[in-house]
């Protein structure tokens, strides 16, 4: 049944009632009620979701002390068109199409309902206009990843000229938006090209050689793998180590991104220009009805780009 917006008063989602593996505890359902629209917010029809390692923690309950309640609706990354508009919303209208990361505060009390449902209610103020010459699959891929990455830098005041290594990334934006001097980054063998196609001028092979032991140092280092304690020894004398997992060894410093779409809506042009390109795995587009299959593999951890789950909905 639809109300008089067109928009209907139920919805598939995926949905977990209590914490466990994925394969047990995440069930498809067909009539969930839709999440209320707050005056700030916006409901978005999904066109995709893109799926992160975090969201298969939290339904482990490694966050538990800091989770929503129950039932919740996983899911942080979202591209899709705007249906519905809160009184106080100022810039956004319906028929835009939008991306962005839906929870404010990743690990903060995220919301209950998140993205992989066939509608999400998101503040405003977290999205950003889709680029034009971007698939929803390819904007859905984005959020979460690069406004780590931009956040991250931000955090250590990474200026124009300096090196900087990247752990378990490509470097494409310290290069394109920051002006970095030199990029260096770490994958395995079969990963070191796709590396080079994204800005590194230097791709470390992990499997053969330990970038600590490198006689080239670096202005800053930014963790995404949890090794901290060894980041700090492929830093310069005082550099910075950005961490994003894992423990921390001082002088580094961790944080958990901050969703804004002011931060997509600067980054916007690079992505239409070309200069930063979203990296989908070549084997990670998964229709909604296989979303326990995508969350499986995300979680095997040898992903070459990023996992998103498309078509939640068709968008012509």
């Amino acid at each position: 049944m639809e109300n008089a917006l067109g928009v209907p008063s139920a919805m598939r989602a995926w949905i977990y009632e209590q914490h466990g593996k994925p394969a047990d505890v995440l069930k498809l359902k067909s009539d969930v009620a839709l999440p209320q629209l707050k005056e700030d917010q916006v409901l978005v029809k999904v066109v995709a979701t893109g799926l992160n390692p975090v969201d298969n923690k939290r339904m482990l309950g490694i966050f538990i002390h800091a989770e929503c309640p129950f039932p919740t609706v996983p899911g942080y990354d979202v591209a899709g068109v705007v249906v519905k508009v809160g009184s106080q919303v100022k810039n956004l209208k319906v028929g835009d199409e939008v991306y962005g990361n839906v929870h404010e505060k990743a690990l903060d009390h995220p919301k209950q309902y998140g993205t992989l449902a066939e509608y999400t209610a998101v503040e405003e103020r977290l999205l950003a206009l889709k680029p034009k010459n971007l698939s929803f699959v390819e904007a859905a891929s984005l959020p979460v990843a690069i406004g780590t990455a931009y956040e991250g830098l931000q955090r250590c005041r990474f200026c124009q000229g300096q090196s900087i290594l990247v752990l378990g990334g490509a470097g494409g934006l310290a290069k394109h938006v920051f002006g970095a001097s030199r990029v260096a980054s770490t994958a395995s063998t079969g990963k070191l090209e796709l590396l080079k196609c994204l800005g590194a001028d230097l791709a470390i092979d992990y499997t053969k050689e330990n970038f600590e032991d490198l006689s080239e140092k670096f202005d800053v280092v930014y963790d995404c793998i949890g090794q901290a304690e060894r980041s700090v020894k492929a830093m310069k004398e005082g550099g910075k180590v950005v961490v994003v997992v894992g423990a921390v060894t001082v002088p580094a410093f961790k944080f958990i991104v901050t969703s804004n779409g002011a931060d997509l809506e600067k980054l916007n042009p690079y992505l239409e220009n070309g200069k930063i390109k979203p990296v989908i795995d070549p084997k990670g587009v998964y229709p909604f009805s296989k979303a326990l299959e995508g969350l499986a593999y995300v979680d095997t951890g040898r992903v070459a780009g990023k996992v998103v789950i498309y078509p939640i909905q068709e968008h012509n």
